[in-house]
């Protein structure tokens, strides 16, 4: 893994437009001969957050083809030559540009008509070791980790509803046929999506703190939505071991801000999180980054282990 390369994380975006949405699921299929030259709209998706996407603004329409296998971790995706020649094949790729090298280049490669980029469809920000509004005077940030542009939009609900939009106005256009379908499921989806939010909000507005740990910065985006504060243990590179320095810095944060949990991922070696806890006297517990569906996973879907999400962090944070 290069992760040089996966800091230089996602270039400035735009915002998205077009008010659009959800029906009846597609099959997803994770099996590269399915790609292309079918009697539906094709899409290749990068990862699930993307294929999930893809899945249900499409409905029917569409046939989704995944990259990035379940239990994979995305950001080590390697396409392969059968990969990149089926990509040719299919009518739409939808990518977060930035998260996976190998995509970026297979895309930038490619010759498909129609490409979506979801990094261009919301603002991303900086984001290092801490996001949020905490500012303790014992967190002197002096083993921060360099910044860089954070590509975990799709675990705020408010920046996913945004891309599902601009997706949703890209399938109509490239697939005119069947446009009014895909303004139809747009507009459901996003409105789902912002019940979602909801949830977050009134869930997470009256808790004992309002700080969280976790294993890596994936959550600063949902940070930042609600008014809480992610301190990360390894940054915004998910496999990156922590300094002593750093570790020592979390134990005094988790001290004096009541940290009950460390908070690590399905797809991830929890032995960091496990460690730091149990020299830390700290609970563990996951906290999905969302970016596969497996047996693992709380929840069948990412509405599901959204919700799955939010009962986690208000039980570690001691919600009323």
């Amino acid at each position: 893994m290069n992760v040089v390369r996966r800091r230089l994380l996602i270039p400035a975006a735009a915002t998205a437009a077009a008010a659009l949405s959800l029906t009846t699921l597609s099959a997803c299929s994770t099996d590269s001969a399915a790609a292309g030259n079918t009697d539906k709209f094709d899409v290749v998706a990068s990862f699930y957050p993307m294929a999930f996407l893809a899945e249900q603004i499409g409905g029917k329409y569409v046939n989704v083809t995944n990259l990035t296998e379940p239990g994979q971790e995305p950001h080590d995706l390697e396409i392969s030559a059968r990969q990149t020649a089926q990509l040719q094949e299919s009518d739409a790729v939808l990518y977060l540009k930035g998260l996976q090298p190998a995509v970026d280049d297979a895309v930038g490669q490619s010759e498909i008509r129609t490409k979506i980029d979801a990094a261009s469809l919301t603002s991303l920000e900086e984001h290092g070791d801490e996001v949020g509004g905490h500012a303790a005077e014992h967190d002197d940030h002096e083993h921060e980790e360099l910044s860089g542009k954070d590509p975990h939009v799709w675990l705020d609900p408010v920046k996913y509803a945004e891309i599902a939009q601009g997706v949703g106005a890209a399938f109509e256009k490239a697939d005119p046929d069947h446009a009014s379908t895909y303004k139809t499921n747009t507009e459901a989806l996003v409105e789902k999506l912002g019940a979602l939010n909801g949830q977050f909000e009134d869930g997470l507005k009256n808790t004992e703190t309002k700080v969280f740990l976790t294993t890596h910065a994936a959550f600063g985006y949902l940070a930042e939505r609600y008014g809480l504060t992610e301190e990360a243990i390894s940054g915004l590179d998910p496999e990156s071991e922590p300094s002593g320095a750093r570790v020592r810095e979390l134990e005094k944060m988790a001290k004096a801000d009541g940290v009950t949990t460390v908070f690590y991922e399905t797809l991830v070696s929890d032995k960091t999180a496990k460690t730091i806890a149990a020299d830390a006297g700290l609970r563990t517990d996951v906290l999905d980054p969302i970016e596969g569906i497996t047996g693992k996973s709380r929840g069948k879907d990412y509405f599901s282990v959204q919700e799955a999400n939010l009962k986690a962090l208000r039980t570690a944070l001691g919600a009323t």
